[in-house]
């Protein structure tokens, strides 16, 4: 089984058989399937049983996230979709090829190459022109928009659940950036948590809505000849990309069709893992640590006019510390700076922080990471004994940067030296600002959404999930 995926999408014995791209044979009519051997990770059916006469059925990468049986099996499409081969095709096509990258991803390989994370954006932003892509971003600046809506999601969250007493059960918000554990939520947890988590989509979505339904005009392109690409730290983001939800149709002017029966097109056609650029630059022969640092391209990036990167803290986005410090001033007044000191509770994968006001509690949120944590919380939340008001949940334990995507440890380096120096590098020459103050920030919401909450916000930056039915998935379970 693949070590690639985050914990929660590996945690049952699973039956890994089949190929996406080859057909099944089990039967929608709810007759026995036929027994199948394990050959070379590929379906093949028992010399002792009879073939079936049923049509085949396709399996996609899509369908791999309604299964609830063969989730890694998605692999296989995964290296034919969103593969580096994929990657230098469309470079070489008459598309537009855009490149998100993720701080995340920007500390892996400024570890790696052991530089700064700035410096390894700007030969990062060389490397892929030199290939023929046409601008890179960063999703930090959309990670900033993720976090303001986010903000203000937690804020009518918070007062509708005191309004109510508590009848109306809003709280705790969980985040949503972590596509194995939403995976894991709505695949084995069903519809109780589902209403808790947040709906604002991640800051991979994010930019990906910014740049096809917005930043295309300026850049006087169609959204249908864009191929935008992100680079995480994370497999798992290959199946976020995948979603349905993230697919939007446009009719002949490029807008959106609410009718869905125009052109689809997807937020993020390709997500590339921090190792997977690395095994790109080892593909073309560059000596990166040589490459000149091309100035940054600032549409949508977080940097200022000296070409200083500016982020939060927090290596898994800083949901928690940015919510905290904003939940604080906006609902009882208090001036906070961080960073934030999140005490150690169960283990340093499960830190928490309060704010007392008057003697009583009236903000408690948690960063819990790691599937062991989650499978915790989750209990108390189905029996109602959880006093959290927010929690920011990742399934990998140290959350983001440790992700599967990243670059392993040297030799002789062990993952939590690894995981340290990627905590160093984070933040290494990224200057610490205001979301609420990054220019970028404000002019899309001027220029695109409007207010936070408002309709186009929940059009562009929200998302829904889905409980996955159990009825063909415990088929596809027991092959």
């Amino acid at each position: 089984m693949s070590e690639k995926f985050s914990a929660s999408l590996r945690i049952a014995d699973l039956n890994d058989f089949i190929a996406p791209s080859q057909g099944c044979i089990v039967s929608l009519k709810g007759t026995k399937p036929p027994k199948f051997d394990k050959i070379e990770n590929a379906v093949k059916p028992s010399p002792m049983s009879k073939q079936t006469k049923n049509d085949p059925v396709k399996i996609s990468l899509k369908d791999c996230l309604a299964c609830s049986g063969c989730i890694t099996s998605a692999e296989t499409v995964m290296l034919e979709k969103q593969s580096l081969e994929e990657f230098l095709s469309n470079i070489e096509s008459e598309k537009a090829v855009i490149v998100s990258v993720s701080p995340q991803s920007r500390a892996s390989l400024a570890t790696h190459f052991n530089l700064s994370p700035s410096q390894v954006f700007k030969k990062l932003s060389t490397f892929f022109k030199d290939l023929g892509v046409k601008a890179v971003f960063d999703t930090s600046c959309s990670r900033d928009l993720t976090l303001a809506e986010s903000c203000n999601e937690f804020i009518k969250k918070y007062k509708q659940h005191h309004m109510t007493n508590g009848k109306i059960s809003t709280l705790p918000m969980l985040t949503s950036a972590c596509p194995g554990w939403i995976c894991y939520a709505e695949k084995t947890l069903g519809s109780y948590i589902l209403p808790y988590i947040s709906s604002v989509k991640s800051p991979q979505q994010v930019m990906g809505a910014a740049i096809k339904h917005h930043i295309y005009r300026k850049m006087n392109l169609l959204p249908e000849h864009i191929y935008h690409v992100s680079v995480m730290p994370c497999y798992d983001k290959k199946l976020e990309a995948a979603r349905d939800d993230f697919v939007f149709s446009i009719n002949e002017d490029g807008e959106m069709d609410h009718d869905r029966t125009g052109l689809n097109v997807a937020e993020v056609d390709s997500v590339l893992t921090s190792g997977e650029v690395l095994e790109l630059i080892q593909l073309k022969s560059i000596d990166f640590k040589s490459l000149a640092e091309t100035p940054l391209d600032r549409m949508l990036t977080n940097v200022d006019e000296n070409g200083n990167l500016y982020g939060v803290r927090g290596g898994s986005g800083g949901y928690a510390e940015t919510i905290f410090i904003h939940a604080a001033k906006i609902l009882f007044d208090k001036q906070i700076k961080g960073p934030l000191d999140f005490q150690i509770i169960r283990n340093s994968d499960f830190r928490e922080i309060i704010l007392e006001v008057d003697g009583q509690i009236v903000l408690k949120f948690a960063l819990c990471y790691g599937f062991r944590n989650l499978q915790n919380v989750v209990r108390k939340i189905k029996t109602g004994k959880c006093d959290y008001h927010f929690l920011e949940i990742m399934a990998c334990p140290s959350g983001c940067l440790n992700g599967g995507g990243q670059i392993k440890p040297e030799k002789g380096q062990s993952a939590k030296q690894l995981i340290q120096s990627l905590e160093k590098s984070y933040m290494q020459d990224v200057y610490v600002a205001d979301i609420f103050e990054n220019p970028i920030t404000k002019s899309l919401h001027d220029e695109w959404i409007g207010e936070l909450g408002s309709e186009k916000a929940k059009v562009y930056l929200h998302t829904q999930y889905h409980p996955v039915e159990k009825s063909l998935a415990s088929q596809l379970t027991n092959w």
